[in-house]
């Protein structure tokens, strides 16, 4: 009965109760990132190179051409899905900037705080 107990107060606490929510709400901003890059982003910029389509860019490794991602994966074929990762590492940036802001306004209202 200790145990359970014991787990139950460590659950209680501040910092791990904190800690689920900033996981839950940070799971749900990946969701509207990756949905800013995929839907808003990406289209307008692959329209002004040429039409193209982001996650149909790939590299085949058995030496044939495919035109959409779709068409080597029903082939079976090896491919480097290099579209995939540019919208990846976009959506990477996003994030990783929101999150710049987020910690320096964060640090900008300690400081006023330890001021006063």
């Amino acid at each position: 009965m200790g145990i359970v107990k014991e787990f139950k107060e460590f659950a209680m606490q501040g910092n791990v109760l904190d800690l689920a929510v900033g996981i839950i709400i940070g799971a749900e901003f990946g969701k509207i990132v990756n949905s800013l890059v995929n839907d808003v982003i990406m289209p307008p910029i692959g329209k002004l190179i040429g039409g193209v389509n982001f996650t149909d860019l790939v590299f085949s490794l058995d030496g044939n051409t495919y035109k959409t991602l779709e068409e080597a994966k029903a082939a079976s074929a090896p491919v480097i899905g290099y579209g995939s990762f540019i919208q990846a590492v976009i959506n990477f940036l996003i994030v990783a900037f929101c999150i710049f802001i987020l910690i320096k306004a964060v640090n900008k209202l300690n400081r006023k705080a330890a001021k006063a």
